[in-house]
């Protein structure tokens, strides 16, 4: 039976030669994929607020601070005066 062309097998280096482009091939089908998920808008990006409705979270986000105690009323106060004033 002739398995490595008689006895001229490529030994260690064949198997070292033949993984790299393995791993070459399996690398370059994932660079592939991935830059064409990316290219198709795959990426989620959520929405960006408005200023108003920044506004308005920074106020709900304070509110419930308030509710929490985790602010007094005196800071709650003077924060709530100056989110108003931008």
């Amino acid at each position: 039976m002739m398995y490595d062309w008689n006895g001229s097998g490529w030994g260690w280096g064949g198997w070292l030669a033949m993984s790299l482009m393995m791993l070459i091939v399996w690398g370059s089908i994932v660079a592939v994929v991935v830059l064409l998920v990316r290219g198709t808008g795959g990426a989620y990006r959520a929405p960006t607020p408005t200023p108003g409705e920044a506004g308005d979270q920074a106020l709900r986000i304070l509110d419930e601070r308030f509710a929490r105690g985790e602010i007094d009323a005196e800071e709650y106060r003077t924060r709530r005066d100056l989110l108003r004033s931008r």
